[in-house]
C-alpha cells in the first residue's frame, strides 16, 4: 500500500517517489507477484476447510449409520431399547397379532440363556442390525430379558 500512495505523475508518466518510469514494471512485478502469493494462500486455505468439511460430514454419517458404534450402547437395557423394544416393546411382551413373540412368557422362561442367544443371532425376521451384534451384546440383553421375566 506504501507503493500506491507514493505514486505520482510527472511528465514522462507515472513515477514512485524518486524512481521513474522505466522502473514502474519492476514495481508492477512485485505487486503482481504480492497479489499471486496472497491468492495461492487463500486457495490453501480454501483446500483445508473442505478437507476439514469433509471429515466431518464422513464422521457424522458414520455416527448416524453404525449405531454399534454409540457409546451409549454400554448395557442391555439400553441396547434392547434401541434395537429390540420396537417390535417386542418395552416391557418384552411382544405382540401376537404382528406374531412378534413375548420374551417374558413362559416358553421363553423355559430356554436357555444359549437358546435366547441363538435365536437373537439367527433369527430370520431380526433385522440385520440386531443379527450383527456382538456375542457380549447379545448376553447383555439376554441377561436384560431374564430381568424383566422376574
Amino acid at each position: 500500500m506504501e507503493l500506491l500512495s507514493s505514486l505520482t505523475s510527472c511528465k514522462e508518466g507515472l513515477c514512485f517517489g524518486d524512481y521513474f518510469c522505466n522502473t514502474i514494471s519492476t514495481m508492477e512485478e512485485a505487486l503482481l507477484s504480492q497479489v499471486a502469493n496472497f491468492i495461492r494462500r487463500q486457495y490453501g486455505i480454501m483446500k483445508t476447510t473442505k478437507l476439514v468439511m469433509l471429515v466431518v460430514t464422513i464422521a457424522i454419517a458414520l455416527f448416524m449409520l453404525i449405531p454399534n458404534l454409540s457409546w451409549a450402547a454400554d448395557d442391555g437395557a439400553t441396547i434392547y431399547k434401541a434395537k429390540c423394544a420396537a417390535c417386542h416393546g418395552a416391557d418384552a411382551a411382544g405382540k401376537p397379532a404382528a406374531k412378534i413373540p413375548s420374551l417374558i412368557s413362559d416358553d421363553a422362561k423355559k430356554a436357555s440363556d444359549d437358546d435366547l442367544a441363538k435365536s437373537v443371532a439367527e433369527k430370520a425376521k431380526h433385522p440385520g442390525t440386531v443379527k450383527s451384534l456382538p456375542p457380549d451384546q447379545v448376553k447383555m440383553v439376554v441377561q436384560y430379558v431374564r430381568s424383566l421375566q422376574k
